[in-house]
């Protein structure tokens, strides 16, 4: 008989990609466990204490930050703090442990997640942590001897663990609303189903400024011939930015109906299903969404990332035959659109990365994730 669990912590934070995992499996597990109490557990000055109550669960902290390795007098006085956290936090995580007494403890990355699952293992609770990005990070790695499982995205990530045995292939949770519509209902509902693909952009919820500049010098040359649809999210801080390099180039958007620039892209279930080709960083909750569309992808990975994560994830997909790479230290404007054109004028190629990039991708993945903690449980 299937053991029903009655109270779960989730241990979370950092990033969007370690946070959205958890709250998509939380909101399963209830459903499947009615009156299942939830607690999640971050750092206190991490995205998570935004993102978790606004998804209505309850949340709690312990005291943990990260390492810099800069000698600088403040990234030194920095490390002293985490040094101290680091000896305060187990205590905070044995007494939140004790407290709740969850059946299980499940990390899905964030540094809060090391004390808490480590806390939950040597107390003799059931621990599972699930790591999104392709190359596991610093808190994963460390977590390793005390997780009863490690689940991955894909099955390449299995040989970065030092105990292979551990690894269960899962995939990501991404949003159910991804796969409401068909990729022709969603070019039809966007208005960009003449034929031509559709190219979407984006640099991040906030945008990258650097980037940004090389995405209105491409849309320039895009606005000549307009072989393409393309819809750009330039971020809430890069939206006017973009605005204005783009008049300065003489470039009306108004007359150029195909190419559209948003500040954010609110509708990104539509426009990721409609999309022919994404162009974009390579966190975990993009790398999780288009392996789970099948869409092919132009990656530059974000340099300014703990352990280059972002090049790694991008490379994994590169090496599958599903993403395009370019480094952003050698990627031009130029680059960006022959790169983009190449890709989406040659049909074998873009239909060999959108086998390859949907041969990645698990749209069960919160069902295999949840089957996966009940085995634990019992």
């Amino acid at each position: 008989m299937e053991k029903t669990i009655k109270r779960v912590i989730f241990t979370c934070g950092g990033t969007a990609g370690h946070v959205n995992p958890a709250i998509a499996l939380a909101q399963l597990m209830q459903e499947k466990n009615p009156g299942l109490e939830v607690l999640f557990v971050g750092a206190e000055r991490g995205l998570e204490k935004d993102l978790v109550p606004k998804a209505g669960y309850a949340f709690r902290t312990v005291r943990i930050s990260s390492f810099h390795r800069s000698m600088k007098p403040k990234e030194i006085r920095h490390n002293l703090i985490s040094v101290v956290n680091l000896i305060r936090s187990p205590r905070e995580a044995r007494a939140i442990v004790r407290e709740f007494g969850p059946d299980i403890v499940i990390g899905t990355g964030g540094y809060a997640s090391f004390p808490m699952v480590k806390a939950a293992a040597v107390m003799g609770i059931p621990t599972a942590v699930h790591e999104s990005n392709a190359v596991p990070g610093l808190t994963t790695e460390l977590l390793e001897p005390y997780a009863g499982v490690i689940m991955v995205g894909f099955e390449s990530c299995r040989k970065h663990y030092k105990h292979p045995e551990k690894v269960m292939v899962t995939g990501t949770p991404v949003r159910g609303d991804f796969f409401t519509l068909t990729k022709a209902q969603a070019k039809e509902k966007l208005g960009v189903n003449d034929g031509r693909p559709l190219v979407v952009s984006f640099w991040g919820s906030l945008g990258a400024s650097g980037m940004n500049r090389q995405m209105a010098d491409m849309l320039a040359l895009e606005a000549a011939r307009e072989p393409f649809h393309h819809i750009h999210g330039a971020g809430t801080a890069g939206y006017p930015q973009m605005k204005g390099l783009l008049e300065e180039k003489g470039v009306d958007l108004a007359s150029h109906p195909s190419l559209q620039l948003r500040e954010y892209i609110y509708d990104m279930a539509t426009v990721m299903r409609a999309a022919d080709l994404v162009i974009c960083r390579a966190g975990a909750s993009t790398i999780s969404e288009l392996t789970a569309l099948g869409v092919p992808a132009l990656m530059v990975p974000s340099p300014y990332v703990t352990n280059n994560h972002q090049e790694k994830n991008a490379r994994a997909l590169e090496e599958a035959g599903g993403a395009a790479v370019l480094v952003e230290g050698e990627c031009t404007p130029q680059k960006l659109f022959q790169t983009a054109c190449g890709i989406l004028h040659d049909p074998d190629r873009l239909a060999a990365m959108e086998a390859a990039m949907g041969g990645l991708g698990i749209r069960d993945a919160t069902e295999r994730i949840y089957d996966v903690v009940v085995n634990l449980c019992k």
